[in-house]
Parts: structure tokens; C-alpha cells; sequence
């Protein structure tokens, strides 16, 4: 949801945008005419592409000490529950992204790495020539888009912020391909491999976040038994399963996708981000809550035909999302249009103390003035 839109005093309204809103510009999706299904060709087979990446404009005004996530709300009004991919097309340039809160999530992902290993991160004999070639890919990518914290050397990447530099060119590498990766990014990164009966393999991946799944336990499973058996993801198969393996088995190098997705955690999950509530927030609500969503994309590499899967979790307390316009009531909506197996799913069946709390903040928006006819004209999916 974009913080924008409310009927306040000019200089609220002023703040409000500048909070919500330092983020580069978003490329228009690119008419569908340029978005083409790529030659036939047997499963489990790919012929290398000439597709070359541009190379990548620097973010705008980056910064390790002032470049805030950004604020992500993709949930949408009620009464009823999406349930589809929510596909957009991704501007090659906005690939990876990074922000201030960068040394956290670095901190937190080297010490995983060195402290659990494979478990977190490794790679498959299978998913090796796309591992190397994701390692090239950021070598490139990371000092064009971040130039302040990456830089290109004649062996591989160093990381300006920590000083630690990784050589991506001799063979064989001295660590594994994916912990490198893994070390480089705040996102999650995994490798899917095409095998000849034509289901993607996960064939080595970088999942160091806390609370989600375990790589390891699922490193050489297809992509609809992750879902389905592991995952539970509610009605993957019969919404969602055509779907996905027919982006898997389409996508082109040269047209990456990205999609988002939300739920809410509570407060067992404090401290997955190093976020904490003060007294006076926790008042507000008995019970803390957290919004959770999720940034994933999905991209073609062009020699060695792997896809590369990221995703990159974005947490704020509940208390100071309803804060901004139009969230609260919209939050709201969205958890009440899921049906019962979505619920189940969300964990529905807590949420009646955070429902009452976000009928609240909205009605309080409502006194104060908000207008409800305006909310398209200043909210833009997925903000």
C-alpha cells in the first residue's frame, strides 16, 4: 500500500510521501508484443542464447546508510481472494535489490552459511554450470547497480562494505558456487535445472533466511512436489501448478518476471528480522503482529539454460503499517476474502484480535478524513 492519498494537512501529506517513497523508478512493463514464447525444443535440453545482459544503470542515490527497503503492500481489497501467479514483467536492472539494511542481513547470512553449511546452501553436480554462471552475472550486475558497494576485480567481486573478496574465475572454486552467492545478496537464491521428463529441479540454492525451508531437504525435488507435498500451498494444483511450469519451461533470458506475495506473522516471529516492538506499540495491540511479503523473480540464464529463482522477505510491525493510508482497512479486507482452506493455511484463526485493532486504526482514518474514492489515484500495485 503507498503511503499517499490522505486529506490532511499539506505538510502531512508531504512527509507521508517522502517516508514511503525513496525508491527508483519503475520501469513500464514492456508491451506485450515483446514478450515472446521462445523456440520449440526437446525437454531437459537448452541451446546456448546470444541474449547479453545491458549492463545495469546505477540505482539512484543509493546508499548503505540511507536507501530504506521498500515498502512493498500487494494485498488487495476484499471480497474475494486472488489466487493467481500475479505475474509482472522486471526490469533487468531492478534484478537485485539492496538497502540500508544490508550489514543485517549480511551478518546473518555469512554466519549461517559458515555455521550450517549445506543445510542452508549448496550445490548439485547437476545445477553446477548454472551456479557458475549466476556467480558470473553477479560479478557484473552488483558493481554496475551498486557501485558504492561492489566492485569488479580481475579475479571475481570484492565487497567494499566488509573488505572480503571472492575469486569467481579459477576452477575448481574454493568455495561453493551458491555460498558465494549467498554471501553477496540479501535475497534467497536457488538454481532449477530442466530435467527430460520436463519438471524443474531444484539443483542447489542460498536459503539462509530464518523461518523459512530447509535446503537441504528438499535440494533434487521438482518444483510441484516442493509445492504440494512440502510446501501445502493451498490450491497449487488445480490454480497454480499449469501456471508455473509453463513460465518455467517459457521464460527467455532476455524477459525476466517478478511477482509478490503477503501474510502476517505474529509474534513468535519477532525477532526473524531483528525487528523489536517498544511498550508503548505493544499497548496498542496485545498481540504483536508483523507484515511479511515477499519479492520473487524469476530469470533465464543464457548459456546454460538453468532458471534463477530469488526471493527477499520484507517485514514491518503491524502497529506502525496502520500508520498509512488506506492500509489498515485494506489489510483487513484481504484477510477476511480468504477462504477457508487459505485461512487454515495463513493462520486465520488468530487473527481476530489484529482484525478488531485494524477496524479500528481504519475507522480512525476515516474520521479524520480519508477518502476512499482517491485510493487508486495515489496507491499503485505492488506499493
Amino acid at each position: 500500500m503507498g503511503p499517499f492519498g490522505i486529506a490532511l494537512a499539506c505538510l502531512l501529506v508531504w512527509s507521508t510521501i517522502r517516508r514511503f517513497t525513496l525508491r527508483p523508478k519503475i520501469s513500464p512493463q514492456p508491451p506485450s508484443s515483446q514478450w515472446k514464447k521462445g523456440p520449440d525444443r526437446q525437454p531437459g535440453t537448452w541451446t546456448p542464447s546470444t541474449y547479453t545482459r545491458p549492463p545495469a544503470e546505477p540505482y539512484p542515490d543509493w546508499s548503505l546508510q540511507d536507501t530504506k527497503p521498500l515498502p512493498y503492500r500487494p494485498h488487495k481489497w476484499g471480497p474475494k481472494y486472488p489466487i493467481t501467479m500475479g505475474l509482472r514483467a522486471m526490469p533487468m536492472d531492478e534484478w537485485v535489490e539492496l538497502d540500508n539494511r544490508y550489514p543485517y542481513f549480511h551478518d546473518e547470512r555469512t554466519t549461517r552459511i559458515r555455521e550450517m553449511g549445506t543445510t542452508v546452501s549448496q550445490t548439485a553436480p547437476e545445477g553446477l554450470a548454472g551456479a557458475h554462471e549466476l556467480l558470473n552475472e553477479l560479478r557484473e550486475y552488483l558493481p554496475q547497480r551498486y557501485p558504492s558497494l561492489f566492485r569488479k576485480t580481475a579475479e571475481g567481486i570484492e565487497n567494499l562494505f566488509t573488505g572480503d573478496t571472492f575469486n569467481t574465475v579459477e576452477r575448481p572454486l574454493r568455495q561453493d558456487a551458491m555460498q558465494i552467492a549467498g554471501s553477496l545478496v540479501q535475497e534467497d537464491v536457488c538454481i532449477l535445472v530442466e530435467r527430460a521428463d520436463g519438471q524443474y529441479y531444484l539443483a542447489g540454492g542460498a536459503v539462509c533466511t530464518r523461518g523459512v525451508w530447509c535446503l537441504e531437504e528438499r535440494l533434487g525435488m521438482p518444483l510441484s512436489q516442493i509445492h504440494i507435498e512440502y510446501g501445502k500451498v493451498p490450491h497449487f494444483r488445480e490454480k497454480l501448478e499449469k501456471g508455473v511450469m509453463n513460465l518455467f519451461r517459457r521464460i527467455q533470458p532476455e524477459s525476466p518476471m517478478q511477482r509478490n506475495t503477503w501474510y502476517v506473522i505474529g509474534e513468535d516471529a519477532i525477532n526473524l528480522e531483528g525487528f523489536t516492538v517498544g511498550a508503548g506499540e505493544k499497548d496498542m495491540l496485545e498481540d504483536n503482529f508483523f507484515y511479511k511479503t515477499e519479492r520473487q523473480t524469476v530469470r533465464r540464464l543464457p548459456l546454460s539454460g538453468a532458471v534463477v529463482f530469488t526471493f527477499r522477505t520484507y517485514t514491518v510491525p503491524i502497529t506502525d503499517m496502520v500508520h498509512e493510508p488506506y492500509a489498515p482497512g485494506r489489510l483487513a479486507s484481504a484477510i477476511r476474502s480468504w477462504d477457508p482452506e487459505m485461512a487454515k493455511y495463513k493462520g486465520r484463526e488468530t487473527f481476530d484480535k489484529l482484525l478488531d485493532f485494524l477496524d479500528e486504526k481504519h475507522n480512525e482514518q476515516l474520521d479524520n478524513g480519508l477518502d476512499m474514492s482517491k485510493e487508486d489515484e495515489v496507491h499503485k500495485y505492488p506499493y
